[in-house]
C-alpha cells in the first residue's frame, strides 16, 4: 500500500505539472525538549535528555483525487508522558490515497471518521494528547443525495507504527427526515450506526470473538430550541483488567446521551445527561483501560467546563465508563450532566461600554449506585440512582469590553472532585479534595498590535496540596513576537514549590516558533474533555510548526 501511495504521489505530479492543475498542501511539526535536573524540584533527568515529536505531513490534489503521507520521528526518544510504543521510532506513519465526486467518497490507507458525536466511533489525531488510532483499510461514503448519506469503515486502528490485532468494521447512516416529508416548520435528522470487533480467541471459546455495537439517534431543531438524543448497545464481553480476564462472565454494555438547548439573540442555554455504563470499546480487549488511550474505538470525553487557566487546570475530571469487579474496586460506570447559559448583554451598559459577556456553567458526575453480588459475579446498577459523587464544578465567567483598549476576564469556580479520580487510586475510598478558584485577567491594547496581558489566579483548598498562587505576564510586541513569564507558586504544601516558566514565539506568515524554559507540574493534562497522566519534569521545550 505505501508502495501505491509513493507511486501515485510520483504520477499525479508528473501529470500535474504538465496540466498545472493539482497542488500540494501539508505542514511540519516540530516539538522538543531538553530535560535538566532540578534537586529542588526532586527531578533527575532521565538518560536521554533531549527527546522529540516529529511531524510532516504532505498532500497532494489533482481533479477528484487526493493523496497523502505523514512521516514521523520520536528520536532518540518520544517526549516525556507519551507512551512507550513511540519510543526510538520513526518512519511512515499513515498514508491515504481518496476520490471524491457529487455522490461517492473513497479512502484507501488510513482515514479518520467519526458516526453521530463519536460515542460509537471516532478516530482521530491529538499530538499533544499522543493519540492517533486512524483506521488502516477502506472507508466509502455514499451520497445519493442531501436527504441520505450512507458510510461503511473496515480495517485495523493504528497502534504505533502497526496496527491492532483486532478488525473494526461499521455502517453509518444518516437521514434528514425534515426534507424527506417536506417539513418546514421542524429540522428532524435521524441517525443509525453499527460497529463491530473481530479479533481472534485462540481456543478459548469463553471469550467472543465478535463484540458489536449497535445505536440510534435523534436530533431536531424547533425555532429557537434544539436537542437530540442517542442510544448505543454493545454485545457481552469479557472484563480485563490490567490485560487479564478477571471473570468468566460476559457482560454488556450501554450508553445513553441527551442534548437540549435554547439560543436567541444574547441567550444560550445548554444541557447535557449522560449515562455509561460498562461502555469502552478497544480494537484490542487487551487494550482496555491504558492510561495512553491506545486503540480506542469510541469517544468517551468529560461533559465537563473546559478550563484555560494554569490553577483551574489542577482538578479536572476524566470520565470513568468502566466496570471493574475485583476485590479492591467494584464500580458499573458513571451518570451526570452539565449545564451552561451564556448571557450579552446590550453596549454601553453599566458593565461595559463595548460589551459584556456572562457565562456559567455546573457540572455533576457520579458513579451508578449499583449492587454486586460476588457469589455469581452479577451485579445490578440503577439508571441513575445514589452512587458515590465523583466530581461537582460550579463556575462563573465575566468578560468585559470597557473600551476598544481595556478588556477583563473574571471568573469563580468552586469545585469537589473524588481524589482517586484526581490522583489515581480506588475511587469513592480516598475522600474527595475541594477547592475554590478565583481568576482576574486583563488586556491593555496598544498602537500598532502591542497588547499586555496578565493573570492574577489564586486557588484555596485544605485539602491535598493546599493553596496556590498564580501569575501571567505577556506582552505581545506586535502580530510576530510575543514574551511572557508565568508562576504557579503551591505556598501551602509541605514544600514550597514554584512551577515557574518563561518563554515566547516568533510568527511570520505561515511559520510560528515557540520555545520557553520552566518546571511541569505532574498530574492530568486535557484536552476536549480526553485526559492523559504527565510526569513533573524540569527543563526547555520548542515548537515549530509550519504550513504551507
Amino acid at each position: 500500500m505505501k508502495k501505491l501511495i509513493l507511486g501515485t504521489f510520483m504520477l499525479m505530479g508528473a501529470i500535474g505539472y504538465s496540466q498545472d492543475n493539482g497542488y500540494f498542501f501539508g505542514g511540519l511539526e516540530s516539538n522538543s525538549q531538553w530535560l535538566l535536573d532540578d534537586e529542588d524540584f526532586n527531578f533527575i533527568a532521565p538518560e536521554d535528555q533531549f527527546r522529540a515529536n516529529n511531524y510532516l505531513q504532505m498532500n497532494y490534489t489533482l481533479g477528484k483525487f487526493t493523496a497523502g503521507v505523514q512521516y514521523e520521528s520520536y528520536l532518540p526518544s518520544a517526549l516525556l508522558g507519551y507512551s512507550d510504543t513511540w519510543n526510538g521510532q520513526n518512519g511512515i506513519g499513515t498514508y491515504y490515497l481518496n476520490f471524491r465526486n457529487e455522490t461517492l467518497d473513497i479512502t484507501g490507507g488510513y482515514f479518520y471518521e467519526q458516526f453521530g458525536s463519536g460515542l460509537i466511533l471516532r478516530t482521530w489525531e491529538n499530538r499533544q494528547l499522543g493519540i492517533n488510532n486512524a483506521l488502516k483499510g477502506v472507508r466509502v461514503k455514499f451520497s445519493p443525495s442531501a436527504t441520505f448519506d450512507l458510510t461503511g469503515v473496515y480495517g485495523q486502528t493504528r497502534n504505533g507504527f502497526d496496527v491492532s490485532e483486532g478488525v473494526i468494521q461499521g455502517l453509518d447512516a444518516n437521514l434528514n427526515l425534515s426534507d424527506l416529508m417536506k417539513i418546514d416548520a421542524v429540522d428532524l435528522k435521524l441517525g443509525a450506526s453499527y460497529v463491530g470487533r473481530y479479533q481472534d480467541n485462540g481456543a478459548n471459546d469463553t471469550i467472543p470473538a465478535n463484540i458489536n455495537a449497535y445505536g440510534g439517534r435523534l436530533d431536531f431543531v424547533v425555532s429557537n430550541f434544539y436537542g437530540g438524543i442517542e442510544a448505543i448497545a454493545k454485545d457481552p464481553d469479557v472484563l480485563i483488567n490490567e490485560e487479564v480476564v478477571t471473570s468468566p462472565q460476559l457482560f454488556d454494555g450501554t450508553a445513553l446521551q441527551l442534548n437540549l438547548g435554547y439560543a436567541q439573540k444574547g441567550l444560550g442555554i445548554n444541557s447535557t445527561f449522560r449515562r455509561l455504563e460498562n461502555f469502552t470499546f478497544y480494537s484490542d480487549r487487551y487494550a482496555e483501560g491504558n492510561q495512553f488511550n491506545e486503540q480506542l474505538v469510541n469517544y468517551v470525553p468529560a461533559i465537563t467546563k473546559q478550563h484555560d487557566y494554569l490553577l483551574s487546570n489542577i482538578y479536572v475530571y476524566n470520565a470513568q465508563p468502566r466496570l471493574l469487579f475485583s476485590e479492591n474496586e467494584k464500580r458499573a460506570g458513571e451518570v451526570g450532566t452539565q449545564l451552561d447559559v451564556y448571557f450579552s448583554f446590550d453596549k454601553e451598559s453599566a458593565l461595559g461600554k463595548v460589551g459584556t459577556k456572562l457565562a456559567g456553567n455546573f457540572s455533576y458526575w457520579a458513579g451508578l449506585e449499583t449492587t454486586f453480588n460476588a457469589g455469581d459475579l452479577t451485579y445490578d446498577a440503577k439508571f441513575i440512582g445514589d452512587g458515590d459523587r465523583y466530581f461537582r464544578d460550579l463556575n462563573i465567567e465575566i468578560k468585559n469590553r470597557w473600551t476598544s483598549k481595556w478588556s477583563t476576564v473574571v471568573s469563580y469556580q468552586d469545585v469537589i472532585i473524588d481524589k482517586a479520580v484526581s490522583k489515581g487510586g480506588i475511587l469513592g475510598s480516598e475522600g474527595d479534595i475541594r477547592a475554590q478558584i478565583a481568576v482576574i485577567e486583563g488586556t491593555r491594547r496598544f498602537e500598532k498590535g502591542k497588547a499586555l496581558r496578565m493573570e492574577l489566579q489564586h486557588l484555596w483548598t485544605p485539602d491535598d496540596d493546599k493553596n496556590w498562587a498564580a501569575g501571567v505576564l505577556e506582552y505581545n510586541f506586535n502580530s510576530t513576537i510575543t514574551i511572557y513569564a508565568a508562576d504557579s507558586w503551591n505556598y501551602g504544601g509541605e514544600k514550597e514549590f514554584h512551577y515557574y516558566s518563561v518563554g515566547g514565539s516568533y510568527t511570520k506568515g505561515r511559520a510560528r516558533f515557540a520555545m520557553n524554559y520552566g518546571r511541569q507540574r505532574g498530574g492530568l493534562i486535557c484536552v476536549g474533555g480526553v485526559c492523559r497522566e504527565v510526569p513533573p519534569s524540569n527543563g526547555v521545550t520548542a515548537n515549530l510548526v509550519v504550513t504551507f
